[in-house]
C-alpha cells in the first residue's frame, strides 16, 4: 500500500513538472494546462487558486481502473465526480463520463436486483445538454423510467424488447429491439434512473442476464448485440464493459446575463482585450474572442490576433495579403479592385476608358463582353440557388408530398406549397413578438399572408431524421382530414433547411389554459358540453369516417384549441398513426403525455382506437373537475386526478371533487350522466370501453337535452332516459328530435349520421355496453 501511494505521487508530480516547463497559454500563470493529455483550460483550473471557482475545480487523479493512468475530475458539480473527455470553450460544453444503471436476474435467487446512479445539478452552473443526450436502455423485456423530479411522478420511459437472441440479431440497431432511446425534456438538471419490476429478463436469461439505462451522446452510441448477450455483469459502478458511457453537459459563467455582469468588472470574467460576452439559455453568460482573434477569452491578453496571411488562398491572385489586429485586407495590382470579399476584380471602368482610346468598335465588343460574363455569373448564381432549394426540397420528402397531393387531388386541392420569402415577409422576417406559442421542437409564429388570411407558422428548431418524419406524418394525416372541428392545414414550406407548416390561427388559447386558471373559469356547463360535443364528434370522425383511420395518439387538453366562439380544433397530429379501416390496433413505441396515456397502451405496446377514448375520458374528468390530471398528491390520492375520480364514482361522493362552479349551475343530472360516461372511457380494459362515436351520440343527446325549449318531453329530461329516443317500441316522435338541426352537424366533408344506427347497437348503448 505504501509503494503504492508513493508512486502515485511521483506519477502526479511528475505530471505537474512535465505541464508548468511550457508557457501556460490556457490556464492562469503557474497552473497546469492539462491532464492525462487532457487540455484544462481556464476558467477550468487544476490547483489551488488556479480555476474561475470551486465548481470549476479539477482534480488530477489515478483512473478508476489504472494504477498509471492520470485523468481530470470535475468534484464539485453535483452529486458525484465526473471524469472529463474534453472541454468546447466557444460551445460552452463539457463531455464527460458516466456510469450506466442496471438491472440483473440472479437465476439461483430468483431475484432482480439494480443499482441506480443519480445526477443532481439543480444548484449548480452546469446543465445537462437535452439536444446531443439521450435516455437510452438496453436489454430484453426492459422497461426504464428516467424520473426527472422527485416532487411528482415526471418522467420519460422507453420500453426495450427481444424474445430470442435470433431476433435480436436480425435487428442490431436501436429501434425498440434489444435497445431505446429517446429524448429526455429541456431544463433537466436532476434525474435517476428506475426499471420497471413488472418486467424482468427471467424468461431470456440464458443469453440476457442483465439490463442497463443511461443518458448518454448519442453521437457517440453505436449500440451492438453484444451489450445485450454478454454473460460479464461487470463492476457496478462501470457496466458498459470497460468504459464509462460519454455524455455532454453545458455550462456557463454565474446566473446572471451580460449586461448585468459587465457592471461589475471585478467579477467579469471576460477578461481579454478582444472578447466579447454572450448570454445562454437557461441563465449565465460565455465569452468568445472576437472576430480575427483567437485564444482564451477568460484570460488577460488571451485573444490574440490570427494571422490570416498565412493561408494561401486568403486573397485571390492576384491579390497580395496584408495583416493587421483583427483582420487583413487584400490589395490589388494596377488594372484590378478589391471588392467586397477581398477578391481582385477587374476594373471594369478602366478596362472601358482604355478601350474609349482604341476606338468605339473595340469599347463595344468589351461592353458585349462584360454584359455576357455578369449574365453568365447571374444565371449562375441562379442555378446554385435552385440546386438548393431543390436539395431542401428532397430531404424534406417533397417528392412522397408532391406524390400524395397528386394522388389526392380531391381533398388535398386547397393545399399549396408556400415560397420561404412569402413566410418571412408574413411574420416580420420571423420576429419574436409574433411567437405565439413553444415548445421542444420549435416555435409557433402568427402571420398574415398576402391575401390577408392570419395564420399560424409551425417551424422547427433544428432537422433531424425524427423532425422530418414528424412534419411529413402531420402533412400526410392533415392533408386526408377535412372537418370543422379538426384544425386545418393550408400548407407547408420545403425551401429551407427547417421545414415549415401553415396552418389557420385559431385566437382563443387552449382549452388547457381555459380550465386551469385561479379564478373565476370562463367555461359555463353548455360551454364545456359543447367543446366536448365538437371534440368527441373530430375524433370519432378521425377514427371511423374519414379515408382512413387515424389514431391520434396524443389527446389531451392543450391539443384542444378554442376560437372566438369557442369552437374547439383538435390539433397536433406528428405523433399520430394511421391504419387501415379494417385495421384494430398497431403495436408501436410508446408516445403519448403521462397523465392522459391509456395504461393497456403503456403496459402492452398496442395502440387501438380505444386508447383516444380513454385520453377522451380524462378531458371530461378534466372538464367535471377542472384539476389537472398529475398534481401534488396533498391534492389527489396518488397525484392521480383519475383514481380519485374513480374512488369518488365507486363511493358516491361525485359532487364533492366536481368544480363548484357547474354544480352551481344546476345540471345535477347531466353532470351525473357526463361522469359515467367518463368512468366508461377510462376502464382499465380497452374492450369495456365504448367507442368514439358512442361517446359521441351520448354527448349529442345531452346536448339536445340541454338545448331544449318547450316541447312534449320536458316533463322528463333526456338526461335520465340517455338513448330511450331510440327505442322504436318507446312510443315518443322521435323523427321531429331528429329533424332538428344540431349546431354540431355543419362540417366541411362529413355529414351527421349520429342516429343511423341499427337497434341492436341502440340497445347496446342504452344500457351502457
Amino acid at each position: 500500500m505504501a509503494v503504492a501511494m508513493i508512486l502515485t505521487q511521483f506519477l502526479l508530480l511528475l505530471h505537474f513538472k512535465n505541464a508548468e516547463s511550457a508557457k501556460s497559454t490556457i490556464a492562469l500563470p503557474g497552473c497546469p494546462e492539462s491532464c492525462g493529455g487532457i487540455p484544462i483550460p481556464y476558467p477550468f483550473g487544476i490547483g489551488l487558486n488556479c480555476s474561475l471557482s470551486q465548481e470549476f475545480n479539477v482534480t488530477c487523479r489515478l483512473s478508476y481502473d489504472s494504477n498509471t493512468t492520470i485523468i481530470p475530475v470535475l468534484e464539485d458539480i453535483g452529486s458525484q465526480p465526473f471524469q472529463i473527455l474534453n472541454i468546447n470553450m466557444s460551445l460552452g460544453q463539457a463531455r464527460v463520463s458516466f456510469p450506466a444503471a442496471g438491472q440483473c436476474y440472479n437465476s439461483t435467487t430468483k431475484e432482480e436486483y439494480s443499482w441506480y446512479p443519480p445526477i443532481d445539478n439543480r444548484n449548480s452552473s452546469f446543465r445537462i445538454n437535452t439536444e446531443k443526450n439521450k435516455f437510452t436502455v438496453i436489454g430484453c423485456n426492459t422497461l426504464a423510467y428516467l424520473r426527472l423530479d422527485d416532487s411528482t411522478n415526471y418522467s420519460v420511459g422507453c420500453l426495450s424488447s427481444c424474445d430470442s437472441q435470433d431476433t435480436l440479431n436480425k435487428y442490431g440497431s436501436c429501434s425498440g429491439i434489444g435497445c431505446c432511446q429517446t429524448a429526455i425534456s429541456k431544463e433537466t438538471n436532476y434525474f435517476f434512473i428506475e426499471f420497471d419490476d413488472r418486467y424482468n429478463n427471467a424468461d431470456v436469461y440464458d443469453f440476457n442476464p442483465c439490463s442497463y439505462a443511461m443518458v448518454v451522446e448519442e453521437a457517440e452510441f453505436k449500440f451492438r448485440t453484444t451489450y445485450v448477450t454478454t454473460k460479464v455483469l461487470g463492476d457496478i459502478f462501470n457496466l458498459n464493459f470497460g468504459q464509462e458511457w460519454p455524455m455532454v453537459f453545458d455550462w456557463a459563467i454565474g446566473n446572471t446575463t451580460c449586461d448585468i455582469a459587465l457592471k461589475n468588472k471585478s467579477t467579469y470574467a471576460c477578461r481579454s482585450d478582444h472578447s466579447s460576452c454572450f448570454t445562454v439559455n437557461g441563465g449565465g453568460y460565455l465569452c468568445n474572442c472576437s472576430d480575427g482573434y483567437e485564444g482564451n477569452p477568460y484570460l488577460d491578453g488571451g485573444c490574440q490576433d490570427i494571422n490570416e496571411c498565412v493561408n494561401q488562398n486568403a486573397c485571390s491572385k492576384p491579390g497580395k495579403c496584408h495583416n493587421f489586429q483583427g483582420g487583413y485586407r487584400c490589395s490589388c495590382p494596377f488594372g484590378w479592385r478589391s471588392n467586397q470579399n477581398a477578391e481582385c476584380a477587374l476594373n471594369v471602368a478602366l478596362v472601358a476608358g482604355m478601350a474609349a482610346v482604341l476606338g468605339f468598335g473595340t469599347a463595344f465588343i468589351i461592353i458585349l463582353l462584360y454584359f455576357a460574363i455578369a449574365k453568365r455569373i447571374k444565371l449562375f448564381e441562379k442555378r446554385k440557388q435552385e440546386k438548393l432549394k431543390h436539395k431542401f426540397f428532397v430531404q424534406n420528402r417533397g417528392l412522397l408530398l408532391q406524390q400524395l397531393i397528386a394522388s389526392h387531388e380531391d381533398r388535398t386541392q386547397n393545399m399549396r406549397n408556400f415560397g420561404l420569402q412569402e413566410l418571412e415577409k408574413a411574420t416580420n422576417w420571423f420576429d419574436n413578438a409574433l411567437i405565439i406559442g413553444r415548445g421542444g421542437h420549435g416555435e409557433v409564429y402568427k402571420g398574415i399572408l398576402l391575401d390577408q388570411r392570419v395564420v399560424a407558422i409551425k417551424r422547427s428548431k433544428i432537422v433531424d431524421q425524427a423532425e422530418i418524419d414528424q412534419f411529413i406524418n402531420e402533412v400526410v394525416i392533415l392533408s386526408q382530414i377535412n372537418h370543422r372541428n379538426v384544425l386545418k392545414l393550408y400548407g407547408c414550406c420545403l425551401e429551407t433547411e427547417v421545414p415549415l407548416l401553415v396552418y389557420e390561427f385559431i385566437s382563443n388559447g387552449t382549452l388547457f389554459n381555459h380550465l386551469h386558471v385561479e379564478e373565476h373559469c370562463s367555461l359555463t356547463w353548455k360551454h364545456r358540453l359543447s367543446i366536448a360535443l365538437e371534440a368527441a364528434g373530430a375524433i370519432s370522425y378521425l377514427h371511423s369516417s374519414a379515408s382512413i383511420s387515424v389514431f391520434h395518439r396524443d389527446i389531451k387538453s392543450s391539443n384542444i384549441l378554442l376560437d372566438d366562439y369557442l369552437t374547439a380544433k383538435v390539433s397536433d397530429f406528428g405523433a399520430s398513426r394511421s391504419v387501415q379501416i379494417d385495421q384494430t390496433g398497431v403495436t408501436t413505441a410508446i408516445q403519448g403525455t403521462f397523465g392522459y396515456l391509456d395504461p393497456e397502451y403503456y403496459s402492452t405496446g398496442r395502440l387501438t382506437q380505444k386508447s383516444d377514448v380513454y385520453s377522451f375520458g380524462v378531458i371530461l374528468a378534466e372538464l367535471l373537475t377542472r384539476q389537472k390530471p398529475l398534481i401534488s398528491s396533498s391534492v389527489f390520492e396518488g397525484g392521480s386526478l383519475i383514481a380519485y375520480f374513480r374512488s369518488a364514482m365507486q363511493e358516491n361522493r361525485l359532487f364533492e371533487i366536481l368544480d363548484p362552479q357547474i354544480v352551481n349551475e344546476g345540471h345535477r343530472t347531466e353532470l351525473e350522466a357526463v361522469a359515467k360516461l367518463a368512468e366508461m372511457c377510462l376502464r382499465m380494459k380497452g374492450e369495456e370501453r365504448p367507442t368514439m362515436k358512442e361517446v359521441e351520440i351520448r354527448l349529442e343527446v345531452l346536448w339536445r337535452s340541454n338545448q331544449q325549449q318547450i316541447h312534449p318531453w320536458r316533463s322528463q329530461s333526456l338526461v335520465e332516459r340517455p338513448l330511450m329516443l331510440l327505442d322504436y317500441n318507446a312510443g315518443i316522435d322521435t323523427e321531429t328530435l331528429l329533424s332538428e338541426q344540431s349546431p354540431h352537424d355543419e362540417e366541411i366533408g362529413h355529414t351527421s349520421t349520429y342516429f343511423n344506427i341499427d337497434k341492436e347497437a341502440e340497445e347496446s348503448i342504452a344500457i351502457g355496453r
